[in-house]
Order: C-alpha cells, then sequence, then structure tokens
C-alpha cells in the first residue's frame, strides 16, 4: 500500500477516473466538486464552490502530496471560462496559501487549444503558443498561473476527450456527418481512460523521483484527417444515409505529437480512434 495522497479539483469524468486508478494503486484521495454526492466511492469528500475564495469547511487539514487541477467550465463563454480556470485555480492556491499547505507538485489540466497553428502542422511543447480563441487565451493564462504558484508544477494539455457520455461524433455520424476531404482537417484525440491514465503516470513517476518537464501533450499516437475518421465510423457502424449539410466546426488543423510522454514510458491503452472507438462501441470485447 502507498501512503501518497492526491486532491483531485474538479473530480468529473477524467478527474473521477485518475482517483480511481490512485486508489486501486493505494493512494488516498479527496475530490473537490461542487456536488460530491457524485464522486467515486472511496475517494474522501470536499465539497467546494470554486468561485468563492474562503477556505471550504470540508477543507482537510492536512496537505495532499499532489494537487491535480482537473476542472470543466459549466458556462462554455468567456466570462465562465475565466472563472473555471483562471479564478478557480487563483482560490484553490489561495486554500493552500491560507493553510499553509505545500504539495510536492501541482498537475494543471489545460488544452491544446492554446495552439493556433494549421495546415496539418506538426505541435509539440516546445512550439509557439500564439491561440486566436478565447478559450486557448485563458488556457494559457491559467498556465502561467500555475507554473508560478511557487509550487513546481506541470501542465497537462489534453486534446480532444472522448469515451462514455463523450460522444457527440458518433452521434453526428450516424445522422449522416458530411466532412470535406480536401484540404484534409486534421484532429487530435485521446479516449478518457488515456487521459486519466496519463495523469496517474505523471504522478507516480514524480513519486518516484523521475524529474518531470513543465508541460506535456495529453494525446494518442494517430492524428488523423476528421474525413478518415467519420469513414472508419460510418462504415464500423453501417451508416449509409448522408446528411444534406456539411456540418464541420472549424477549429484548426494541427498534428499533436505525444512524443514527450512516450519518452518518459507512457503508453496509451488506446493508440488510435480504431481501437478507442471499438472499445466504447462494444466494451464487453
Amino acid at each position: 500500500m502507498s501512503d501518497l495522497s492526491a486532491m483531485i479539483v474538479g473530480c468529473g469524468d477524467v478527474g473521477g477516473r485518475l482517483a480511481q486508478r490512485l486508489m486501486s494503486a493505494g493512494w488516498h484521495v479527496w475530490g473537490v466538486r461542487r456536488r460530491v454526492e457524485q464522486l467515486p466511492r472511496g475517494v474522501v469528500p470536499v465539497a467546494a464552490d470554486l468561485f468563492e475564495s474562503s477556505v471550504p469547511q470540508a477543507w482537510p487539514n492536512r496537505s495532499p502530496d499532489y494537487l491535480v487541477y482537473c476542472v470543466a467550465a459549466s458556462e462554455h463563454d468567456e466570462a465562465g471560462y475565466r472563472a473555471a480556470y483562471v479564478e478557480g485555480l487563483r482560490h484553490v492556491l489561495g486554500w493552500l496559501a491560507c493553510t499553509g499547505q505545500r504539495p510536492r507538485r501541482l498537475l494543471f489540466v489545460s488544452s491544446s487549444s492554446v495552439y493556433a497553428q494549421q495546415d496539418g502542422a506538426w505541435v509539440d511543447e516546445q512550439d509557439a503558443t500564439e491561440p486566436e480563441g478565447y478559450s486557448g487565451r485563458i488556457m494559457l493564462e491559467a498556465e502561467r498561473l500555475a507554473l508560478d504558484s511557487g509550487l513546481p508544477a506541470s501542465v497537462v494539455r489534453l486534446t480532444g476527450i472522448y469515451g462514455p457520455g463523450r460522444e457527440w461524433l458518433l452521434n453526428q455520424v450516424r445522422q449522416g456527418y458530411r466532412v470535406a476531404e480536401t484540404p484534409p482537417l486534421y484532429g487530435n484525440r485521446i479516449h478518457a481512460e488515456d487521459a486519466a491514465g496519463l495523469l496517474a503516470f505523471l504522478l507516480q513517476a514524480d513519486a518516484e523521483g523521475v524529474a518531470l518537464h513543465t508541460c506535456y501533450l495529453g494525446v494518442d499516437d494517430d492524428p488523423a484527417p476528421l474525413a478518415e475518421v467519420v469513414a472508419w465510423l460510418r462504415d464500423y457502424l453501417s451508416v449509409t444515409k448522408w446528411s444534406d449539410e456539411q456540418r464541420v466546426r472549424r477549429t484548426g488543423s494541427k498534428r499533436c505529437s505525444n512524443a514527450r510522454a512516450r519518452a518518459l514510458g507512457w503508453v496509451p491503452q488506446y493508440p488510435s480512434y480504431r481501437q478507442g472507438y471499438a472499445a466504447l462501441l462494444h466494451p464487453e470485447q
């Protein structure tokens, strides 16, 4: 059994999966969220409102070894993003300061929206971050807050998360989703289990004394054109109809590399969309 502990702020989908992985390895886990009844069994609940600056009554009296900030904005506009990612993190850091707590490391879960590269360009952790949209700009601001917090910190930029409950593309394909094939619109994905697995891997590596970088990209091995993914899903689902409209949410076209995480020893359970979607559609296999 491990005597390590982690506090997961925003213990929802990915955070909950992370909590279960850590608990199975013997970690003590606190889960911070507004509705604690939705936490996985075994997680110690910490009811808190990230929009409040005062220390929550349920805040533990001992410092966690690790703090994972893994929230999802409830309001998808500029104000909602700022409240969730910047102000929320600022409040949590303030709670730590008020209670004299100092985790060994902070993991801040970010997004590949901080990149604005186009035309299928490959990007890694060292490439320029010049986001054009508010989501990327605010996420980059939150990253800087984490890295300047005074705590050892690493940022994990997750790409398009899919998995149970995250089936937007599957639903669109079933409705005959049309996608232009040229120019290719590259997308990046990671299964929710692999997102949690990467976070757990980094925490365990740090606990074992491995020197971590300040930034990692969380993505599978196979950034692929959206048209290719849709074609594969159509065939897998035996969809023959087409929608009358061509609907593509153009959020950039880049290929994210997981080389840094892989060099550390992390291996995704679902290396491409094929394995990930097959497992999602037929979990019993």
